[in-house]
């Protein structure tokens, strides 16, 4: 087995530099658990960036992509393949009436989605509205729709037909609205963005103007899908629907698995020989993403994020009366953020790393902590005896 020393050593010779890693090489993983190169275990609370949403190598999904690999990997798009329809059927079944479009990664979804908001529109209408604070991809049109200007460093000229206004002001919503407008996007939470939730009556009142002036209203549930809210999706805790909505992360299970949802209304949008992927739905994603959905179903795993949720907020509740350093939390689900009274809480993840626990850090002081929705009680107990540790070592280095 390689060294770490020689992977490092790998990487820096033959791999691009876009990434700022952390000092650890994962080579193997079940359910909460991820084992390094040493042979250390890890509770996994960020699991791939909620991409192991329903834990690592879950049985169900293994099953289905080992049952996939002896009859046939990538089928072309020109050609039917028996598994998209089965899998839009269950997207559709657990959502709105609608189709889908298969792609690889949530940012081509929202891709797909921006394509999708410009062919209605076109050819007077292209105005698309975000948010400040969102997160919706890092191609050059997802980093223009993404409202924080960290992403879009240097890549200057952008892509035009893009506003930003404030997350949870409808005022704000309103006045940007022009004969130009087509569509918003908008996260239900925004992770990157420090685990912000958007306000039941602000997003009624974003579909209610929508509706009204015609705009499409799509929502970015790339990492809140698949139960990890307490719902399947979160919009449906809003008690609307949207136009269309991206998912991504948590689908595929593992597996690369992006997907553009479009109601009734605008399947027709976008016609063949309009939008298009090599890769996108191939039979052994799809196979990966039943898996995902026959383990949701089967397991109460929606149920589970919402009870575990709750229980992972109340032990968090219990570590902030001894740990004046935290601030409030918040989200919804098994999609928390911890606000952290410093400058750079990043050395609370750091400490966590030591310590056998992974954690995210985003907008400097917000720990964002997502286990797979198949976490239990007992889980839970061991990361927060492990957070707590990690908090008291980062107040004696502070």
């Amino acid at each position: 087995m390689d060294s770490m020393e020689h992977i490092k050593d790998m990487y820096g010779k033959y791999v691009l530099s876009t990434y700022t890693r952390q000092e650890l090489c994962i080579i193997k993983g079940e359910g909460v658990w991820v084992e390094d190169i040493t042979g250390k275990k890890y509770l996994d609370f960020f699991p791939g960036w909620a991409v192991s949403g329903i834990g690592h190598c879950h049985p169900k999904v293994v099953r289905r992509i080992r049952e996939q690999l002896d009859r046939i990997l990538h089928v072309s798009n020109n050609f039917y393949n028996e598994l998209q329809p089965l899998l839009a059927a269950k997207i559709i079944s657990h959502s709105f009436p609608g189709k889908v479009f298969f792609a690889n990664s949530g940012a081509e979804a929202n891709e797909g989605a921006i394509k999708l908001a410009r062919r209605y529109g076109n050819p007077g209408r292209y105005e698309i509205i975000t948010m400040e604070g969102s997160f919706h991809g890092r191609t050059l049109a997802t980093l223009t729709a993404t409202g924080q200007e960290k992403v879009k460093t240097g890549f200057a000229p952008l892509v035009q037909g893009f506003k930003h206004v404030p997350f949870n002001d409808i005022s704000a919503f309103r006045a940007a609205v022009s004969e130009k407008t087509v569509a918003v996007i908008i996260e239900p939470i925004q992770g990157e963005g420090g685990i912000n939730v958007a306000d039941g009556e602000y997003m009624r009142s974003l579909r209610d103007i929508c509706r009204e002036k015609d705009i499409l209203f799509i929502v970015d549930e790339v990492q809140t899908c698949m139960g990890r809210t307490g719902s399947m999706f979160a919009y449906q805790q809003y008690g609307i629907e949207p136009d269309a909505m991206t998912l991504a992360k948590s689908l595929g299970g593992g597996l690369p698995l992006g997907a553009l949802v479009v109601n009734d209304a605008h399947k027709d949008v976008l016609p063949p020989g309009s939008h298009a992927t090599t890769f996108g739905g191939s039979p052994i994603v799809c196979a990966a993403g039943l898996g995902v959905f026959e383990a949701i179903e089967a397991d109460g795993l929606v149920e589970n994020a919402a009870a575990m949720g709750q229980y992972l907020v109340d032990k968090l509740t219990g570590l902030k009366r001894e740990n004046p350093v935290i601030g409030n939390i918040r989200g919804k689900g098994l999609m928390i953020g911890v606000e952290i009274g410093m400058d750079d809480a990043s050395v609370i993840a750091e400490e966590c790393l030591k310590g056998g626990l992974l954690i995210n850090c985003t907008q400097k002081n917000i720990l964002r902590i997502m286990p797979p929705v198949t976490v239990q009680k007992d889980d839970i107990d061991m990361a927060m005896e492990r957070l707590g540790q990690a908090l008291r070592k980062a107040g004696k280095k502070t």
